[in-house]
């Protein structure tokens, strides 16, 4: 008997999918021996068959447990638990989903899809990896699923083998990075052909100052290839492809206004091109309001092959028929970063943004109201105060003049209507406090994934000295964890809401954040944020502590950590919490195996690796040996056989 959890508690499961025991064995002692036909229905045993429609609802009333073993009793009891209404009513009724939601488009039936939740997920412990020695932040799957890597407060970077003989997951290298000044690691990712890894860490420099750094390390031979210093820390660093990486770098231009430069980097330098670059510039961002740019990923858009998530179904289709009714247009959840050739009104009703392309950053609703009192209030600021107003205004007079357009294409369709390959870059940014709370997101040509051409990128006219962003996208709250499909489609996001309708004064005083964790999912096909839907999870730390909290998307689930000393399950297309699983700390990171979903790891400051599968698997696996192992009877006729042959 194995143990998992659902969201609505443990539950004990004695693998009846596949059981063996019946409801009562009161009518196979009534059956006569000498009448083998009369097991067909035992329920004639005692007089004349329930009508279908009778068992039927009778099993409606039943749960889903009692329903399975019933049907083993007979043949007309197996055939009326397999109804599809009943499954369909029992769906409903176990996992709380409205009605108005549809079965998944890839479901074959209600009996199999309630089976599929409930027998697939990754929730039955089967490992625990305590190789680390401090707490582990970060989880990352090879793309083939055969390895992982773990990164600690330990300072090391391990890597492990997903594919022994007996099941078991076992350590197979382990590098420590302390032999270059790193405090510890925090990130890592494998490259598209699992070659090479890229391992992000926190830097310790010359007086105590923090940078990041990210190093590149051969999977062939474990030996260290790269180094490339990565400022701020949090930036963490990504693959572009199978050669190139992204990092970024941090120049202050004033007490809040800064401007990010984001790198592209070759992983190694071939003899062969000893005399060409090696790194890049591909972007140069300008931050307002003490914010930085943080945590890159990259998305390619060709692997946008899956069918639309059904996400909310009955409050989108209510919306939708309210649009319609109203005659409204739906607008997606960004802000346009364009620039303008008209003059932009300095003042505007309520303190509204202006729509078309002249709004570099989002205005907060009280930016016209202080500029009103502006005045009033002058004589009475510090200096300090009236030199923040400066920057600021002096800041914003770059970002309208002195910033390129940005690329108006991510939402254009192409000329042939055929789908275009595109490569954006995302990542966390902010316009309001240095509380990261809003999505970028910037294209990347072809002509910008190498380091060929000029190390400063593209030309730009001398009046150009920053690169706009091409769209963002506001969570209104601190972001603490981002996630892509496996397609590229949807991008998960982790945030800790603000309280409606706040209003943000100073920039290094934001909000305070909630303790629950509302889990976006942004479709990068549209650009729109389909619904804050998920949630269960929790943080407590406040808006100046916070920290990463990585999550994972497979193919039909999505799972998170959380500062309550757990990691935590939903499906993607219900929305619906499955699982959740527990650590004695808090949980920093989360990854399902590409190669199978219902494998499911863990991290935790409990020093921990937790390794979860499926019910399902379990029981294959602990049926394997006695399948492919022939029983004592079998050996024993083929000795005898053996025996007899080897006589004539």
């Amino acid at each position: 008997m194995h143990t998992y959890r659902h969201a609505d508690g443990i539950i004990l499961c004695s693998s009846f999918w596949n059981s063996s025991r019946t409801l009562s064995s009161q009518p196979e002692q009534q059956t006569p021996p000498e009448s083998p036909n009369a097991r067909q229905n035992v329920s004639m045993a005692t007089g004349p068959a329930l009508p279908d429609s009778l068992v039927l609802e009778i099993f409606l009333h039943l749960p889903h447990d009692a329903v399975l073993s019933a049907g083993l009793t007979c043949h007309q009891w197996l055939a009326v638990s397999r109804d599809e209404f009943l499954w369909r009513e029992l769906f409903y009724s176990y996992y709380r989903i409205p009605r108005s939601v549809p079965r998944h488009p890839a479901a074959v039936s209600w009996y199999r899809e309630f089976k599929r939740l409930f027998d697939c997920i990754p929730c039955v412990e089967v490992q625990t990896l305590k190789e680390h020695h401090d707490q582990v932040l970060h989880l990352a799957f090879s793309h083939q699923g055969h390895r992982f890597s773990s990164c600690s407060k330990d300072c090391t970077v391990k890597l492990w083998d997903t594919e022994r003989p007996d099941g078991t997951i076992a350590l197979v290298h382990s590098s420590s990075m302390r032999q270059f000044n790193w405090g510890y690691t925090q990130f890592s990712q494998f490259n598209a052909d699992d070659s090479l890894l890229l391992v992000s860490g926190v830097y310790l420099g010359p007086q105590q100052s923090s940078s990041g750094e990210i190093a590149v390390i051969s999977l062939e031979n474990y030996t260290l290839l790269s180094r490339v210093r990565n400022k701020p820390y949090d930036v963490f660093g990504c693959w572009l492809n199978e050669t190139h990486l992204i990092s970024g770098n941090l120049h202050w231009i004033g007490n809040m206004t800064s401007c990010s430069v984001l790198w592209l980097n070759k992983a190694f330098q071939d003899v062969e091109s000893e005399n060409l670059n090696v790194v890049k510039r591909l972007f140069k961002i300008q931050n307002m309001n003490a914010s930085t740019i943080r945590t890159v990923m990259v998305a390619h858009s060709q692997r946008h092959d899956s069918p639309d998530l059904l996400l909310d179904y009955e409050a989108q289709s209510q919306a939708r028929a309210e649009q319609e009714r109203l005659g409204q247009r739906h607008q997606p959840l960004l802000f346009d970063l364009g620039d303008s050739e008209e003059e932009e009104e300095e003042e505007g009703e309520g303190g509204e943004e202006e729509e078309g392309e002249g709004q570099m950053y989002p205005r907060p609703p009280h930016y016209g109201q202080n500029l009103r009192l502006g005045h009033m209030i002058q004589g009475r600021c510090s200096a300090a105060e009236r030199e923040r107003e400066l920057e600021s205004r002096v800041a914003e007079f770059l970002g309208k003049t002195r910033t390129r357009r940005p690329d108006s294409s991510l939402l254009t369709p192409s000329p042939s209507g055929e789908a275009e390959d595109k490569t954006y870059l995302l990542f966390t940014t902010g316009s309001l406090t240095y509380a990261p709370h809003q999505i970028g997101i910037k294209r990347i040509w072809p002509d910008q994934m190498s380091t060929c051409g000029p190390v400063l990128g593209k030309e730009r006219s001398s009046e150009e000295f920053f690169d706009s962003l091409d769209h963002v996208i506001d969570i209104h709250g601190h972001i603490i964890g981002m996630g892509l499909s496996p397609d590229h489609r949807y991008l998960y996001v982790n945030s800790r809401a603000w309280p409606a309708n706040c209003v943000i004064s100073d920039p290094m005083s934001p909000p305070p954040i909630a303790e629950e964790i509302d889990l976006h999912v942004i479709d990068l096909k549209s650009l729109r944020e389909e619904r804050r839907s998920l949630r269960a999870h929790r943080a407590f730390t406040p808006n100046d502590e916070c920290f990463f909290i990585f999550l994972d998307v497979s193919r039909d689930f999505v799972a998170s950590g959380a500062e309550d000393k757990h990691g935590y399950i939903w499906d993607r297309h219900y929305n619906i919490c499955l699982a959740r699983l527990q650590h004695e700390d808090v949980v920093n990171s989360v990854a399902f195996s590409p190669a199978d979903q219902e494998l499911l790891l863990t991290a935790s400051d409990d020093a921990a690796i937790k390794v979860w599968r499926s019910p399902r698997m379990l029981r294959l696996s602990q049926a394997a040996p006695s399948r492919h192992r022939p029983s004592r009877l079998l050996e024993r006729r083929r000795a005898e056989a053996g025996g007899l042959n080897g006589k004539l």
